[in-house]
């Protein structure tokens, strides 16, 4: 589903979510002299250098008193060892966010130099500019500023082993003649499978909630991960492909394949709760070779390519290879999707469990009341008329969205906003943005760290869902073939919408206990009290 991070791959689909208008982006050039900053509106884009230094492009706000111009605080420390202090500070010695606020409360700004991990010897330049606002954070959705070429996992990239020896096109950059092609592959398979989304999700999540019920009745606590896991994965092949993976050679090992296939990408950024030396040895500082998993992924590979043949057909009609699509599609439903419902749904389970009883019958009454107004059927209307579920969808998606991690290299020299200042950046200088702490912004979102279930009700839908980022742009935009947003943005937000449904036309109310894990929360579920009205 998500651009690491785990993107959702991009598609636009319109699954009947209700109309935002636009947010307007605030989008000015700005001519800077050494005493005072002129803004004036952008009129054109220039597509070649000019034979004199252009000056820094800037976002600022009309109207708004004008920011300080302040040089970015940071360092990156001595070469090779500031690397691996600071991987070691935000693995070990601190935490991520620890990490990230400590820095902000030592140079008492949220836009700092640091560098990111893994560093040495995977990454050659771990060296960003981070932005830790919501103010700033948004220059890396603007592919007009920021390239967006192999940065889909950080300052690393994996190999392509790991595709097909392919660039996939989370790691394509929307200059890239194939970008718009592979995204327009992605568009065809969320249109075409947009009539299978509401029934194969509810016959794939009634064989999740039957198993934890059994789970339940025999050791008293059942695992969401594991069972989340098959139940998505048998959802989005039957969705898009029309294909159980239990009845084919793949089995009921998809899953379990994919989760070590993630791990050979992502572990570089990842803490796997091993032991420290051996996890920095192991992950942190030279990559797994892809020839570990090179049988696994072929079994994955044969699943789409028997399951995909109308999508490839497509591909072909779109100038792209049978192959290229095929692992594009692997990508696209393993890692991008999949990962997003992996992280998601676990995440989104715990804030509700969280929230207690009094929140469970409010969306209990809520969701079946719809239901039973629109025939006892799901249908997009009836969820049109839920409207705590769709915030509280909307609230997850702000406080743990799944993918934390952004990054853009600057095409040009750009002058960039923070709540407090302006700082210039140069030329190819990496961009770094950790989206909990954008979309935890105090100056944007009142008791920003809390959950705040009805928080997108009412007039503050509007006016909020602009700051929620989750699918690599604002809520209020869509995805097209020339930007980099999710282009499975409104189906990721369905089948999280009709997660927390089936949920609570089932049960009145559930209970839970959170762990950690690599990505996202450990759920266990400790009991589920079936629904009673």
């Amino acid at each position: 589903m998500a651009s690491a991070s785990f993107p959702f791959t991009s598609v636009h689909l319109q699954f009947n979510s209700p109309n935002k208008s636009l947010s307007s982006l605030p989008t000015t050039t700005t001519r800077l002299s050494t005493r005072r900053v002129v803004v004036r509106p952008i009129r054109g884009s220039v597509s070649e250098k000019p034979s004199i230094p252009a000056p820094p492009v800037a976002v600022s706000e009309p109207g708004k008193p004008k920011l300080p111009l302040k040089k970015i605080p940071g360092n990156y420390g001595v070469p090779f060892v500031g690397p691996i202090k600071d991987r070691l500070d935000y693995f070990y010695n601190q935490g991520r966010d620890e990490f990230f606020k400590s820095k902000i409360q030592k140079y008492h700004s949220t836009v700092f130099r640091t560098n990111m991990p893994p560093g040495p010897f995977i990454a050659p330049n771990p060296r960003v500019v981070a932005l830790l606002d919501g103010k700033s954070f948004p220059v890396l959705f603007d592919v007009s500023k920021v390239e967006k070429k192999d940065l889909f996992t950080g300052t690393y990239m994996p190999s392509t082993d790991l595709t097909g020896g392919y660039r996939t096109l989370s790691y394509l950059d929307p200059s890239e003649p194939k970008h718009a092609k592979l995204k327009q592959l992605i568009f065809f398979l969320l249109k075409s499978s947009r009539d299978k989304v509401i029934p194969g999700f509810e016959a794939s999540y009634t064989e999740l909630f039957e198993k934890l019920e059994k789970e339940l009745a025999q050791k008293g606590k059942s695992s969401f991960q594991t069972a989340n896991d098959q139940a998505a994965f048998n959802f989005l092949a039957r969705a898009f492909f029309g294909s159980n993976p239990p009845n084919t050679k793949l089995g009921v090992d998809g899953p379990s394949l994919i989760s070590k296939w993630v791990v050979f990408q992502l572990g570089p950024v990842l803490s796997l709760g091993l032991p420290k030396f051996v996890q920095e040895l192991l992950i942190h500082t030279f990559p797994l070779p892809p020839v570990l998993v090179k049988k696994d992924y072929q079994r994955l590979y044969d699943f789409f390519y028997e399951s995909s043949g109308f999508v490839q057909d497509e591909a072909e009609k779109l100038g792209i290879s049978r192959e290229e699509a095929c692992h594009n599609l692997l990508f696209a439903t393993c890692f991008n999707s999949l990962g997003g419902m992996k992280i998601f749904f676990p995440n989104m389970l715990k804030w509700i469990g969280r929230a207690g009883v009094k929140l469970h019958t409010e969306l209990a009454q809520e969701i079946r009341s719809a239901i039973r107004s629109n025939g006892g059927e799901l249908t997009m209307a009836a969820m049109e008329q839920m409207p705590l579920m769709k915030s509280v969808v909307y609230e997850g998606l702000r406080i743990e969205p799944p993918v934390p991690l952004q990054y853009g290299k600057a095409k040009k020299d750009l002058l960039i906003e923070s709540h407090d200042a302006v700082f210039e950046v140069k030329e190819g200088e990496m961009l770094f943005g950790f989206q909990p702490f954008a979309t935890k912004d105090p100056k944007i979102f009142e008791r920003s760290e809390e959950f705040v279930p009805d928080r997108f009700m009412g007039d503050n839908e509007e006016r909020l869902l602009k700051h929620v980022l989750w699918s690599n742009g604002p809520e209020t935009e869509q995805p097209t073939l020339g930007n980099k947003q999710c282009a499975g943005k409104d189906f990721v937000v369905l089948v999280s919408r009709l997660f927390v449904v089936e949920l609570f036309r089932r049960y009145d109310s559930f209970d839970i206990e959170v762990g950690k894990s690599a990505l996202g929360a450990a759920v266990t579920v400790t009991s589920l009290k079936r629904a009673s009205f």
